[in-house]
C-alpha cells in the first residue's frame, strides 16, 4: 500500500473517533459523569466530563461514520483509494471508544493531581485511540483487522498527535477552548 493511500484510510477510518471529543467540548455542560465525588481527596473525573457532552460525542461519532459510509463508494471512485464503509459496531467502538478514553484520561489526570485542562503530553494525544481501536476490535473484529493494518496503526499513531494539537490550537484561538492543548 502506497504511503499517500495509507494516510487517506488512516484519517478517514479514524474520523468518527476523532469527532466525538470536539462535539463534546461544543455540547459541553450539564451535571458532571462523577457527580462530584471524590477518590481519596481528588474529584474522579471533574466538571469537564458531562454526561450531555458525552452523548453528544457518541452521537456525533455515528453520524460521521453514517454520512462518511453513504460517501465511500464515491469518494473510493473518485480518489483511486478504497476507502471503507463503517459497520454499526465499527462506529460506535470508535465513537465511544473515544469518549471512553477521554474519561479515561480525566481520571488519570485527576490521580496524578493534575487540574483540569492541565497538560499531560501523550495521553492528551493518544487517550482515545488507546481506547477506541481495541473497543472497535472487540466489537467488530473483521472490519477492524480489514481496515487497521500495522501501516494503518502505525500512520494513526503518528498523524493523531499532530491532528490533535493543530485542532486545539484553532480551538483555542476560537475561543472554545480555554488552554490551547
Amino acid at each position: 500500500m502506497a504511503i499517500l493511500e495509507t494516510i487517506v484510510i488512516a484519517f478517514w477510518a479514524m474520523l468518527p473517533a476523532y469527532v466525538p471529543n470536539n462535539a463534546a467540548v461544543l455540547a459541553g455542560g450539564g451535571r458532571p459523569i462523577d457527580g462530584g465525588r471524590t477518590w481519596g481527596d481528588k474529584r474522579m473525573l471533574g466538571d469537564g466530563k458531562t454526561w450531555r457532552g458525552t452523548a453528544a460525542g457518541i452521537v456525533a461519532g455515528l453520524a460521521l461514520a453514517g454520512f462518511l459510509s453513504l460517501f465511500a463508494g464515491d469518494v473510493s471512485s473518485a480518489t483511486g483509494v478504497e476507502v471503507p464503509e463503517f459497520t454499526p459496531l465499527a462506529a460506535l467502538g470508535l465513537a465511544a471508544g473515544a469518549m471512553l478514553g477521554d474519561i479515561l484520561a480525566s481520571f488519570l489526570k485527576r490521580r496524578t493531581g493534575r487540574q483540569r485542562g492541565a497538560m499531560f503530553p501523550g495521553l492528551d494525544q493518544l487517550d482515545f485511540v488507546v481506547v477506541s481501536l481495541p473497543l472497535t476490535a472487540l466489537l467488530a473484529s473483521e472490519w477492524f483487522f480489514d481496515v487497521f493494518t500495522w501501516e494503518v496503526i502505525a500512520v494513526v499513531v503518528v498523524l493523531t498527535p499532530i491532528l490533535h494539537v493543530t485542532t486545539n490550537m484553532i480551538a483555542y484561538k476560537l475561543g472554545l477552548k480555554n488552554e490551547p492543548w
